[in-house]
């Protein structure tokens, strides 16, 4: 009996202009445009795999192990019946099998904490749409796949490139102009690195779905950003992407991450995503970019905060080093720094112990406990969805994931 079943893996996208705030909230429809950078798979990534089957009795899916419930009219389901509508399509043809009337079982799996802050809602989808994808060999564009990765999570959409992606906002009221397109691939700029501080890998308070709609109901200065700030800054950097020019994404990136909390703290009642670390990670930024500058120098790093307490500092390679050493001397961790790109020399230098930066003021934030920073992660700009291999498969042969929770 032939199997029909595909992995796929896919990114987490870490934005630069902020989505934040839904016109529709049933398709997932966005009150502004939003630009994002794909981080690489190789650290980051949802893998997923999808089997469709004339035994299996009702659509599944398990998530890290645990299965979760698909509800009717949800999410997951309208991505699912999405992909399937798809498939009919192609079954049009003569000879292609009728699989979409079958049930299917989907296991996903998270390499990073999910709900953290760190985007897994955005892969998961991204992975979702792509494994199903490659199941029913469908011959559509990854924009295509993004209209419908973003009804289930709406950053989803952006996961669906690699390199610089945005995700146009669109007009139409049924959605269909609503989807990401790649500003530049990777190979244009893979100097772009970023590191992850992962400040706490507790779910978040206030959850992004029900943060964002609170926001478009009581924020004036919403009002304002998605009218009179995003469409001028998403042109901005996008020419800055295209001229490699780091000094304008810098200071582009971080001040919309600023506005984006400015936005959050304008809701009513306020929302509160940033803590005390977070606050110190900025003025660490902030000083080692003046410093930079005063000495006749260029901006270094650049911040950014989603809707949760992490920071992600986006930097050209060659600085990182200084960057990763800068933040381990105010936030020792509890095991040494993971360095995958080698850019400590082994057995020579650790981070946290070089020197600060010349001109750097260290009295611009405190050194915190052992611990406030849970753990670092260095990583750079990354490539779209992956078609993996039976090897990676996460259903065994009957159907179920190969490990539960």
């Amino acid at each position: 009996m032939v199997l029909y079943q595909a992995t796929a893996s896919a990114p987490v996208n870490i934005a630069c202009i902020k989505y934040w705030g839904k016109r529709d909230t049933k398709l997932i429809l966005p009150t502004n445009s939003s630009l994002s950078v794909t981080l690489d798979q190789d650290h980051l990534r949802s893998t997923t795999t999808s089997r469709a089957d004339p035994s299996f009795e009702k659509d599944r899916l398990w998530l890290n192990g645990k299965e979760e419930e698909i509800k009717l009219g949800g999410r997951l389901s309208v991505c699912i019946a999405e992909m399937k509508a798809l498939r009919k399509e192609v079954e049009k043809k003569e000879g292609e099998p009728k699989i979409s009337d079958y049930h299917v079982h989907i296991a996903s799996y998270n390499n990073f904490p999910t709900a953290a802050g760190l985007a897994s809602s955005a892969s998961g989808f991204a992975a979702l749409v792509s494994s199903l994808a490659a199941l029913y060999k469908l011959p559509v564009s990854p924009s295509q796949l993004s209209l419908i990765s973003r009804q289930g999570s709406g950053s989803a959409c952006r996961s669906l490139f690699g390199g610089f992606v945005a995700w146009e906002m669109g007009v139409k009221d049924d959605g269909m102009d609503s989807y990401a397109v790649q500003v530049a691939p990777r190979e244009h700029w893979p100097d772009m690195h970023a590191l992850i501080c992962v400040v706490s890998d507790d779910k978040k308070g206030t959850s992004s779905t029900s943060g964002m709609q609170r926001t478009v109901e009581t924020s004036p200065l919403l009002q304002h950003r998605i009218k009179h700030v995003v469409p001028a800054r998403l042109e901005a950097i996008k020419k800055a992407i295209l001229e490699k020019d780091f000094d304008t994404f810098a200071k582009i990136t971080m001040q919309d991450s600023n506005q984006f909390h400015a936005v959050a703290l304008d809701t009513d009642p306020p929302i509160f995503y940033m803590n005390d670390v977070s606050r110190a990670i900025i003025a660490l930024i902030v000083e080692l970019n003046r410093a930079s500058v005063d000495a006749g120098g260029k901006i270094k790093a650049a911040y950014t905060y989603d809707a949760g307490p992490n920071a992600v500092i986006y930097a050209p390679a060659e600085n990182l080093k200084e960057i990763v050493n800068l933040i381990v001397s105010y936030f020792p961790q509890t095991e040494d720094f993971k360095d995958p790109f080698s850019i400590f020399a082994a057995g020579q230098e650790k981070a946290g112990s070089l020197a600060l930066p010349q001109g750097f003021n260290p009295a611009v934030a405190k050194k915190f406990e052992t611990g406030a920073v849970k753990t670092l992660i260095h990583t750079q700009v990354g490539d779209g969805p992956r078609t993996l291999t039976s090897e990676d498969d996460l259903l065994g042969a009957d159907g179920l994931p190969k490990s539960l929770a």
